[in-house]
């Protein structure tokens, strides 16, 4: 309304000016119009009555003359008429004749500028007419008008010109809004694509992709701002950041000051399990877990997860929230509660024997069920109702992790259309033909990319999952800026490598590494000197287990002074039991640990110790600290948090890291022995090397990958994600403040 007006008020003021200015012109045009009228009016009236006046005057009938002025005279227009036989005579007139005009004084009022009179009555127009006789032959015939008409006649014109005017104005300006509107809001719609990355370009026919002329002279600009806003907070990032919570928060503080934080994940970051009377805390083995609750503890929100545990119904309030953790309550923990059939379907169903191996190519077929997609979609429904009533603002920053909520970022944005969506996938994204399979590969496509930025562990899955939208359903891929534009919203696509809190907790440090040594061997019955070799994991098939134990019976097959000098503790926390995949591969783990055994079997510690347990975090830190080399064997990983845990663990800098060159990590820890974890004689080559490595080159790759973890830690994975997150939500301000002024 405010642009309207600001056509409209200029374009009346500017012609209300001129019709203002031209009235005295349209007053003199109108009154010489009617004077020349008048003055034709005058002869004709003359000439009328000239020969019945004439006769009159002759037989020298007076009164009669008077009285025949006075009919005349009643005509509206016709004022008086006056007759004189000569300069020295008495005017013979109509009553109403002004005293102003005498017989002597005629020749006044033939003059140009001389036919109007100001009298009492309003303006009058005399007009003089010769009238002679052979009695009188300087009669003359005076005609007086009265003018007054042509005042309301004039009055009404310049009323009409106004009105005119004001017509024209208002049709002026509709018109001019009309096109000014239209051209305005696609030249807004042109700028809020720019400014989202959208609709620069334009193909020419038979041409290359250039910007559209019209924004030519602004694009450069807005470009430029866009970059130095998104340089700004890169060179915050890169160099001038030391990511700790502290830095988290502040960053939090600054950038997104009074933002209403929520991570929603189906694993909880605190389990709450009744043991008789008892009630015990535990933190389940896992990396999400481990990577997120730095973050919660930093930005103090809200977690929403599946409340799985035995006594977590006890523990919470009428809202289903508990503050966490329980010695320093620092966020709020917002629980959802599954039905038996919904954990069924969901969970073990669709999310993990559908989404899990074919995001995993680990040589395991995906299953897919009808019910179990119904029950996936009710349970992603049910996460984002409870995502709605946790929301403080209607624009929270919502960070939804992992695949088992891959439906959930459209079900947020169509509720809050204004939530800025980051959703980070924690397993590997597949090659388009891998996904394929998938009979609901669309609707999982639409779902993902209801987010603001869709995040990944590594670009070679950016690239993968880019290629899958573009193969599969109608969006428009930008690969240049790698966005998505769907549906009319545009999502970000990045990778943003996972990583772990650094430091480590002073708890998880607490025994010495010597301590840690002589402890683990004491637990395990392992001589002192004896070598030691770590793997901890949770029990699941994608890990490389069964490939792990292979390499260590090639180890001792290629070198059997080992045998008896060296054991490998595999730490395996039981995890998916109910899905039979699982079931048959921790048989499978089992059998092949006691063959290994069975075969090496001397004097002295078995080659292999299987722990199939949940182990706390301090526990598996210990383990850490005292192994000689850790190996981690996973057939496919987006990162595996494991293998950078082991390196922060180790403060004394020793120890080897063997890693699978089939994970993330490995393109972030050359200084690791990589290996084909499919290769056994590789990887004995590589437990072999690890093992007769001499001090000083663990300490050279331990430090150097210690400090690649201490400066690329979750701190910075989070910071990163929410600095994004609010360079886009000033993009979407910025936007928002144009598009307002446009109307």
């Amino acid at each position: 309304m405010r642009l309207s007006l600001r056509f409209i008020l200029p374009l009346i003021l500017v012609l209300a000016g001129i019709a203002y200015g031209i009235s005295p012109l349209v007053d003199q045009l109108t009154l010489r119009w009617f004077i020349r009228d008048l003055n034709s009016r005058s002869t004709l009236i003359a000439n009328t009555i000239q020969e019945p006046l004439l006769e009159q005057l002759a037989a020298g009938k007076r009164a009669k003359t008077e009285e025949f002025f006075n009919r005349i005279t009643q005509d509206e227009r016709l004022f008086a008429l006056g007759y004189c036989a000569s300069p020295d005579s008495v005017m013979l007139a109509s009553r109403s004749l002004p005293e102003e005009i005498r017989c002597g004084e005629l020749d006044r009022w033939q003059q140009p500028q001389g036919h109007l009179l100001a009298s009492v009555h309003g303006p009058l127009h005399i007009s003089v007419r010769p009238m002679a006789s052979e009695a009188s032959p300087a009669g003359r015939l005076v005609l007086v008008h009265d003018m007054s008409f042509i005042t309301r006649r004039t009055e009404e014109t310049k009323r009409y010109v106004f009105y005119f005017f004001m017509a024209l104005a208002a049709v002026v300006s509709l018109i001019t809004v009309v096109i000014a509107q239209l051209s305005w809001r696609g030249w807004m719609a042109g700028m809020s694509s720019l400014l989202r990355g959208e609709g620069l370009l334009r193909k020419p026919s038979g041409g290359a992709l250039a910007p559209r002329p019209e924004f030519k002279p602004i694009a450069r600009d807005l470009q430029r701002l866009i970059h130095d806003l998104e340089a700004e907070s890169r060179a915050r990032d890169e160099s001038q950041i030391t990511w700790t919570p502290e830095a988290l928060r502040t960053i939090l503080h600054s950038e997104l000051s009074g933002e209403d934080v929520i991570v929603v994940s189906n694993r909880e970051p605190y389990i709450h399990q009744r043991h008789g009377e008892r009630i015990e805390v535990t933190r389940p083995a896992s990396g999400l877990v481990t990577a997120l609750e730095p973050i919660m503890r930093a930005c103090s929100g809200t977690w929403i997860a599946h409340g799985s545990g035995s006594a977590d119904l006890e523990v919470v309030d009428r809202h289903d929230r508990i503050q966490v953790p329980p010695e320093r309550p620092s966020y709020q923990l917002r629980r959802v509660w599954l039905s038996s059939e919904e954990e069924a379907g969901y969970y073990y169903g669709f999310a993990n024997e559908g989404m899990w191996p074919l995001c995993h190519i680990a040589h395991v077929r995906p299953t897919f069920r009808s019910s179990d997609w119904a029950q996936y979609l009710a349970v992603n429904r049910k996460f984002a109702k409870a995502v709605v009533s946790e929301a403080k603002t209607k624009a929270p920053i919502v960070l939804v992790q992992d695949y088992h909520f891959a439906l959930l970022p459209k079900m947020i944005r169509e509720e809050l259309p204004e939530a800025t969506i980051i959703t980070f996938w924690h397993i590997p994204w597949p090659n388009p033909e891998s996904f394929a399979i998938c009979p609901w590969r669309d609707e999982i496509l639409a779902g993902m990319l209801g987010s603001s930025i869709m995040g990944f562990h590594t670009q070679f899955h950016c690239n993968n999952f880019v290629d899958t939208v573009d193969r599969f359903i109608e969006a428009r891929v930008d690969r240049e800026s790698f966005t998505v534009s769907f549906g009319g919203k545009l999502t970000a696509v990045r990778r943003y490598p996972i990583s772990i809190a650094w430091p480590p907790e002073p708890e998880m440090l607490q025994k010495t590494v010597p301590t840690c040594r002589s402890s683990i061997r004491e637990l395990n019955d392992l001589p002192h000197e004896h070598k030691v070799g770590v793997g901890v994991d949770r029990l699941d098939y994608t890990k490389g287990i069964v490939e792990r134990f292979r390499a260590i019976e090639r180890l001792l097959e290629l070198n059997p002074d080992w045998v008896g000098r060296f054991t490998f503790v595999q730490v395996a926390a039981p995890t998916r039991s109910g899905i039979d995949e699982y079931q048959h591969h921790e048989a499978q783990v089992r059998a092949m640990a006691t063959r290994i055994n069975g075969r090496f079997e001397r004097q002295g510690p078995p080659p292999i110790v299987l722990r199939i347990e949940h182990h706390e975090p301090q526990a598996v830190y210990e383990y850490f600290r005292a192994a000689d080399l850790c190996f981690v064997s996973s057939l496919h990983d987006g990162m595996n948090l494991v293998a950078k845990e082991f390196v922060a663990a180790r403060d004394d800098e020793r120890g080897v890291l063997i890693l699978s060159e089939f994970t993330g990590a490995a393109r972030e820890l050359p200084e690791a022995l990589i290996v084909n974890p499919y290769d056994a004689d590789q990887c004995a080559a590589a437990m072999h090397l690890a093992l007769t490595m001499a001090a000083t080159e663990q300490r050279d790759r331990m430090r150097l990958m210690r400090g690649l973890v201490a400066e690329f830690n979750v701190f910075r994975w989070a910071g990163r994600m929410l600095l994004d997150a609010a360079a886009m939500r000033r993009r979407g301000r910025l936007v928002e403040k144009t598009e307002r002024g446009g109307r």
